[in-house]
């Protein structure tokens, strides 16, 4: 964020002392400059274009137009605008209702008064960069290209690699819910485990397949859709497919890195989103995952030796000539009672951290044992949100990579 810049904050309710109690909240923030208040949906919408706020705090329930119809008109304006929807009720439904309007956060009425300045600081950081980016963008491509390029662009489906480059930091956790909160009717998402050797996203899903990636890999160069659908398991709970693992950990033998890059290639024909869960071991299927990635998402813990590693892993991407701003990185079972806070992480190492999954072992443990993600039926919890933003990030920065691109 550009230094002694505010935040540019419009909230949005239709109740007054509501109004007020949360811009009195945030004025002890010197980062943050509340711009305006609006009382109304249509109201908000006016207000937007008018003062151009970074994050607009929306309130879902209001009379003439609710915050979610509110949000998905503000985001088709002003895409770079966040919008942080509040809600008295914490139902999934409403919570992917937000995030697929394009909200940049879900929270629960009343939110705690850290949860709700964490939260704008992330939206902020978010808005700035979409705004710079926007900037660089060409003002008139040419009429006749438009329209295909955009076309090619949305069937043309997109990996997201999620990496960590020290084990225990919860990748396969990560991964299978980020699948989850992505896939719906219209962007289906497979999730391809990328861990040859000891691969546990049929575990955690509570699957078992006969099938595996050992299936296609000697099949690359001749693949279709029926012979890739054929070897996929079916998450019934979730929608998602799941490209699993070798069964036995000697088969991971028969997968290259080249036959691996092909794979995930061709997986973009037939899904929007393709997820990687990786080992922490840079090989070459890890290594081609990665390079093959529109967006890696790189986990981190507060523990030192894992932030270490994530600056290793910066620096390695730096000598293979991997631009930084594919990566999003994200730092997993947040614990707000230890001094290391994401803030000073990202300071550090020079890479912002854009999602905050706090620690909550109550939520997270049972559902792994049970092998039913909690994006499936336990999205009201405070890590089910911190996913559902982690995929907003992705999307977002997909969305900024391809207005880039035209």
């Amino acid at each position: 964020m550009p230094a002694g810049q505010k935040i540019r904050v419009l909230i949005v309710d239709d109740i007054a002392e509501t109004r007020e109690n949360v811009r009195k909240l945030l004025q002890f923030e010197t980062d943050f400059e509340v711009v305006g208040a609006a009382k109304s949906g249509k109201e908000a919408l006016q207000l937007t274009q008018e003062l151009s706020p970074d994050v607009v705090l929306m309130d879902i329930n209001m009379p003439d137009m609710d915050g979610i119809t509110a949000t998905e008109a503000i985001r088709q304006k002003s895409p770079f605008v966040q919008v942080i929807i509040l809600s008295v009720q914490g139902d999934p439904n409403y919570m992917r209702r937000a995030m697929l309007a394009g909200a940049r956060d879900f929270l629960t009425k009343p939110p705690m008064g850290d949860e709700l300045t964490s939260a704008i600081r992330r939206a902020g950081e978010m808005a700035f960069q979409e705004r710079a980016k926007s900037a660089s963008i060409p003002v008139s491509p040419a009429p006749g290209l438009q329209m295909p390029v955009m076309q090619m662009a949305a069937a043309h489906g997109k990996v997201i690699t999620v990496y960590s480059p020290k084990g225990g930091t919860g990748r396969t956790t990560v991964a299978v819910n980020l699948a989850i909160a992505l896939h719906n009717e219209d962007t289906r998402a497979v999730i391809v485990d990328g861990n040859l050797q000891f691969g546990d996203v049929a575990v955690f899903l509570n699957e078992q397949g006969k099938n595996s990636i050992v299936d296609l890999a000697p099949r690359v160069d001749e693949l279709d859709p029926d012979i890739v659908d054929g070897i996929m398991v079916r998450h019934a709970a979730s929608g998602i497919h799941v490209l699993a693992a070798p069964t036995r950990p000697e088969q991971a033998e028969n997968v290259t890195g080249e036959q691996f890059a092909k794979l995930l290639n061709y997986l973009r024909r037939m899904y929007a989103y393709i997820i990687v869960d990786t080992t922490s071991l840079l090989g070459d299927v890890t290594l081609a995952a990665i390079d093959t990635s529109d967006v890696i998402v790189l986990l981190t813990t507060q523990d030192i030796p894992a932030i270490k590693n994530a600056r290793l892993f910066l620096d390695v991407l730096t000598s293979l000539g991997i631009q930084r701003d594919r990566v999003l990185f994200a730092m997993n079972r947040y614990d707000k009672r230890i001094a290391i806070t994401p803030e000073k992480v990202g300071e550090n190492l020079k890479q912002p951290i854009v999602a905050v999954i706090p620690l909550d072992e109550r939520t997270v443990i049972p559902a792994v044992n049970r092998g039913v993600p909690f994006m499936v039926d336990n999205k009201a919890q405070p890590v089910s949100r911190s996913i559902l933003a982690l995929a907003e990030s992705v999307r977002s920065q997909l969305s900024a990579m391809e207005a880039d691109n035209r």
